[in-house]
């Protein structure tokens, strides 16, 4: 293949589209533009974002941080206290928690909360975890690993 073998697809380009042709073209006479009025105009036109003299969108939205909610992480959270039901020296998992239903829904992973207490020595394995949650889990002779 050559540079002079490149085409674009089948349908991707059209041809420009002839105003000011004739009555018989449909396109003659104002040409598309209708009546008078200021886009009828040579250069006429209005600047992108104008209202009418109405304060703009861009200018009353307040101008400070965004935050993209739709690339958030969501946890899925399980607090200290629901570990407890657990036996010592069990591997707790984010798939062991999903198949007893303490947690219903993965989504971006698991994050333990520091809520409740928790008496046995667990190896708690989640994608996060509070510092108050990994101080407690640590203090009952745990252990908190992030995957």
């Amino acid at each position: 293949m050559r540079v002079h073998d490149l085409r674009p697809a089948p349908g991707a380009r059209s041809k420009a589209r002839r105003v000011g042709r004739g009555i018989g073209s449909g396109r003659g006479k104002t040409s598309g533009r209708g009546h008078k009025g200021q886009k009828a105009r040579s250069g006429g036109g209005l600047r992108p974002g104008f209202e009418g003299g109405q304060m703009p969108l861009q200018r009353r939205l307040p101008k400070r941080g965004f935050t993209n909610a739709v690339h958030k992480t969501e946890y899925a959270v399980v607090n200290v206290g629901d570990l407890e039901r657990f036996g010592e020296e069990t591997i707790v998992t984010p798939e062991m928690l999903l198949e007893l239903r303490i947690v219903r829904d993965m989504k971006d992973g698991v994050k333990v909360l520091g809520d409740g207490e928790i008496t046995k020595p667990l190896t708690v394995k989640a994608h996060a975890f509070s510092d108050q949650a990994r101080r407690k889990i640590e203090a009952a002779g745990g252990k908190a690993e992030v995957i």
